[in-house]
């Protein structure tokens, strides 16, 4: 069996006194961000992130492709440091579904064997300890991108194992996140983004209203969000790619789309913290 190294970027002892202190409320939760792409951070949870950031959680994020060492790897760093995420990168270094070059060698990251996903992920779920995990919807956001899909399941998966000490042992100690936000788009709220998007042929997929469980006003962080999603240059200079179209945008407008984030909530441990009611309007 592969094993899943735990990156010891914290005491052992630090890691435990934050399981089992209580949380004071004016403290965020911790949160782990998956999504499957250098880019997909900042433009479908950079808000939020960045207000968990300010506010003194530890916050963190996993991106499933492209490998240490390319420029995209490179403007993902420069993102999560406009975002104010001062945790290290934790690049899986996988291959994008389209882009074999972004990680020479590697497989894509929708053909590796879903033990190995789900592995690597539950050791990095059990080294933050992170009470909220956010990833993407069953869709894959708008766009329904492949990797968007897996990246999903995989942390779905993950963030069940994560609790069991049977499953993956090797990956560190047990441990239950609160919850799972999947980040998406109610009807009501993608159709100014959605015709842009249909504007360059790419689908639009969101999701009946109900579906949302959580609705974030991020516009005092739209600053940090904007920088961040700029900061993945060779997004933004590409004419279909959702960087390059908000920044071709008039500000205002841009603003209006970017201030708003949406989720839907799936509970793992009933009575545990994971809540983003703290930012919900």
């Amino acid at each position: 069996m592969s094993t899943y190294p735990v990156p010891d970027r914290t005491a052992t002892a630090t890691r435990r006194e934050f399981a089992e202190a209580p949380r004071q409320e004016s403290v965020p939760p911790g949160l782990l961000a998956v999504f499957a792409h250098p880019d997909d951070e900042a433009l479908v949870a950079g808000g939020v992130l960045a207000q968990h950031a300010a506010e003194g959680a530890r916050t963190a994020v996993v991106t499933a492709t492209w490998a240490p060492g390319t420029p995209r790897a490179g403007e993902l760093a420069d993102a999560l440091t406009a975002l104010g995420v001062r945790e290290p990168l934790r690049l899986l270094g996988y291959a994008d579904h389209r882009v074999p070059d972004s990680a020479p060698g590697r497989s894509r990251w929708c053909d590796v064997p879903v033990d190995e996903a789900v592995g690597h992920l539950v050791a990095h779920i059990r080294e933050v300890r992170p009470e909220i995990v956010v990833t993407h919807d069953a869709y894959g956001q708008l766009t329904g991108h492949p990797d968007h899909r897996h990246t999903h399941r995989m942390t779905l998966l993950a963030v069940t194992a994560a609790a069991l000490g049977q499953l993956y042992p090797e990956a560190g100690e047990p441990w239950q996140p609160g919850a799972l936000y999947l980040a998406t788009h109610p009807h009501s709220g993608a159709a100014e983004l959605g015709e842009l998007l249909d504007g360059v042929g790419k689908s639009v997929l969101s999701v009946p209203d109900t579906h949302v469980t959580a609705t974030v006003d991020v516009r005092p962080w739209a600053d940090r969000k904007w920088a961040a999603i700029t900061a993945h240059r060779s997004e933004a200079e590409r004419e279909r790619a959702l960087p390059g179209i908000l920044a071709r945008l008039p500000e205002e407008t841009r603003n209006r789309i970017i201030g708003t984030e949406y989720y839907t909530r799936v509970t793992f441990a009933p009575g545990t913290p994971g809540g983003l009611r703290r930012l919900t309007v």
